[in-house]
């Protein structure tokens, strides 16, 4: 019997992560593993704090759009705000790689503080390894993020209700495209930029306005499918896409029909999806779209009593059930 080995698809949001994830990690680990996917909400004197961790292997380093500085500072915050959070701090572990230019670090280090300080949050602690040539890019970088819940606030994929509708805070699929042409030197000009950037502020000024959201998730490693897999399972309801109304650049579009590859199943990293009752919808766009981050959200589908499943609709009425990827489509996206 050949012995079970792990594979790049086992990180890469599909079927077989999910699988490692329920069959290996979490039973290993017990009570003492927390099953959300972004961040952990724990009771803590005088509150409740959000504590998520994370960690980015992301080739090339320096892409369209952003770099592994940037991105690991919006990863992290961004998970952050998926639990409803304000956040504070992070902490920043480095894994060099010998041979590295020493001026790639300081540019990597630049990125991480200009976004920090855009996000408003503060890097409170850090470590720093250096593994031999051969053993890593250049760089890895793993981090830990802590923010405040504010009273009230609960946000849960299981409270999504038939009738809720779901929003998108912008154009969907574009970082996982920008990675693979720069990776594989695809020359599409103008290059597709990454969507790295923070939306926590887009969440707050939704919390801030009232508006009851049901459930958040950030569409990063497998795409906006895989993040509305997760909220299908986590609720019991059926969610129905609207396929005319899927926000994807005509750039992101044709470079996808070039390789082969669908939008829903490419990485983003400066977005959001968020479920809300149906008669709140129209309040959290306006807000949404007063926020530079989140100008371009839009209601992408609707949630449905029946089985667990992500639907797509086309314009002609028909139906299509969409399926995770049992493999990994593209690698070292963050």
């Amino acid at each position: 019997m050949t012995a079970e080995v792990v594979r790049l698809a086992h990180g890469g949001g599909g079927r077989l992560q999910a699988k490692l994830l329920d069959e290996v990690i979490l039973p290993a680990l017990g009570a003492r593993a927390c099953g959300a996917p972004d961040a952990a909400v724990l009771d803590a004197p005088g509150g409740r704090l959000a504590m998520t961790t994370d960690s980015f292997v992301v080739r090339p380093l320096f892409f369209p759009g952003g770099d592994i500085g940037r991105l690991a500072v919006h990863g992290t915050v961004n998970d952050l705000a998926m639990a409803g959070a304000r956040p504070l701090w992070l902490t920043l572990g480095l894994i060099l790689e010998e041979g590295l230019p020493l001026e790639d670090l300081r540019r990597v280090l630049a990125s991480v503080s200009a976004a920090a300080e855009e996000c408003g949050v503060q890097v409170v602690a850090g470590d720093t390894k250096v593994v031999e040539a051969g053993h890593g890019d250049g760089v890895y970088i793993n981090t830990s993020g802590a923010g405040v819940v504010p009273d009230g606030v609960g946000i849960e994929p299981s409270a999504i209700r038939p009738g809720d509708v779901l929003l998108a805070s912008g154009d969907l699929g574009r970082h996982g495209v920008a990675i693979l042409a720069a990776r594989e030197n695809l020359g599409l000009e103008p290059p597709v930029p990454s969507d790295s950037t923070s939306v926590a502020a887009g969440v707050a000024a939704l919390l801030d306005a009232g508006v009851p959201v049901h459930a958040l998730r950030d569409p990063t490693r497998g795409g906006t499918l895989a993040a509305l897999q997760e909220l299908a399972e986590a609720s019991g309801c059926r969610l129905v896409l609207d396929d005319a109304a899927i926000p994807v650049r005509e750039d992101v579009r044709g470079a996808c029909e070039i390789l082969g590859l669908d939008p829903l199943h490419s990485a983003c990293e400066g977005r959001f999806l968020a479920s809300v009752p149906e008669d709140h919808a129209g309040q959290a766009l306006v807000v949404l779209r007063s926020v530079p981050e989140t100008r371009d959200a839009v209601a992408i589908g609707r949630a449905a009593a029946g089985d667990p499943a992500v639907i797509r609709r086309l314009a002609t009425g028909v139906e299509r059930r969409l399926v995770l990827p049992a493999g990994e489509q593209l690698p070292r996206i963050c």
